[in-house]
């Protein structure tokens, strides 16, 4: 079973005179509208195999050689955040994850720690380590996940510096007056969090362009960006999404999440020993993902919402030089027993579909059942 519990936040408001003046009049801005807010995640889960001589990180084993953990209890996240208004323009984020102590913590734990400066809806900064704005993974809340995990193509570009918890500076906002057109775009080390400088002398540059078409019930996206990792040559990533909501009636909703990305495999190139050595150009992972979800609003006392979904996504890590296509395919209902996520409990089961099945590694196809609770504070 998978279980996912999720931390009620708590304000605490520090009251002053100047929050309670018209802003016009007022001469000293150094606590205006100044507030502090905790906020949490835990998330456990009960995960089992059920493939044979597969363990539960999906990874095959030789039965006479090794004795696999074929299931087991987890707890994938137990997350604290502090934010801090400090006036009406200033405010500070940090997000640690505890349950990283479980196992080596060394450059994870400290997930956002940046400052934010808000001038208007038009302009805003953020310093310090977050996620870049590069796919739908990235622009929704770290403590609200739909099914078992985020996608495949999230973690390897991760990996690689493209997208995920990254250090760097980024600006954000409004296009137009009615917010229909949003922009992002800023300059990263590209190394992955917790790190305490950059490994070369370079940085990642990335931009998100977001326009809904129809009201916000349908937004498109585009992403680009340009990096390096380590000693690699520069390379590049690109991409698109889309989400939707549809309304069939006052109770039943579709919820539609597709996108792709296309990106140079840093990791890939870096540890390949071919003699001559290909191009940077020749090492690109690419992948997509539709994530359609039917949601019921059940709106009873205790259980607020019944979705039904099932993620289907191809992703291929090195599809010029070392292609191995993995399919995956997750049915998941969730039971939400407070709305907006605040405690939800999640049952599927995991497919991944291998075109060549590697021995004793993780590119082995496999099942996995989970059950998770999710609750928010």
């Amino acid at each position: 079973m998978y279980v996912c519990i999720v931390v009620t936040s708590v304000v605490a408001q520090q009251k002053d005179l100047t929050s309670l003046m018209n802003a016009d009049t007022i001469t000293n801005f150094s606590a205006f509208q100044r507030s502090l807010s905790f906020a949490g995640v835990l998330q456990t889960r009960y995960v089992t195999s059920l493939s044979k001589d597969v363990d539960v990180n999906g990874k095959h084993f030789d039965p006479s050689a090794t004795k696999g953990v074929t299931n087991t209890f987890l707890v994938k996240r137990a997350r604290f955040m502090v934010k801090a208004n400090i006036n009406d323009h200033f405010s500070a984020n940090i997000l640690v994850n505890f349950a990283d102590f479980n196992s080596d913590p060394t450059n994870k734990v400290l997930e956002n720690a940046y400052i934010k400066y808000s001038l208007n809806k038009h302009f805003n900064v953020m310093a310090g380590q977050f996620r870049p704005f590069f796919g739908i993974e990235d622009a929704l809340a770290v403590d609200i996940i739909r099914t078992l995990d985020f996608s495949n193509q999230y973690y390897a570009f991760g990996k690689n510096g493209w997208q995920s918890f990254q250090i760097g500076l980024s600006v954000l906002g409004d296009v137009t007056n009615n917010g229909k057109l949003r922009y992002f775009a800023g300059a990263y080390n590209g190394n992955n969090k917790t790190q305490p400088s950059d490994d070369n002398n370079t940085k990642n540059f990335y931009g998100r362009l977001e326009a809904d078409i129809i009201a916000k019930d349908f937004t498109i996206a585009v992403n680009g960006g340009t990096g390096s990792l380590g000693a690699s040559a520069t390379g590049n990533a690109w991409g698109a999404d889309a989400t939707a909501k549809i309304d069939l009636s006052a109770k039943w909703h579709i919820l539609l999440m597709a996108e792709y990305k296309s990106g140079t495999n840093f990791i890939a190139y870096n540890s390949s020993t071919l003699t001559p050595k290909p191009g940077i150009g020749q090492f690109r992972m690419q992948g997509f993902y539709i994530f359609p979800t039917l949601r019921y609003e059940y709106k009873r006392p205790r259980v607020r919402a019944i979705e039904f979904s099932s993620r289907y996504e191809y992703f291929d890590e090195n599809y010029k030089l070392n292609s191995n296509i993995r399919q995956t395919l997750i049915p998941n209902i969730s039971l939400i027993f407070a709305d907006n996520f605040y405690a939800a409990l999640q049952v599927g089961v995991a497919i991944d579909l291998y075109r060549k099945d590697v021995p004793l590694t993780t590119a082995y196809t496999n099942k996995l059942a989970y059950a998770q609770l999710q609750i928010r504070l």
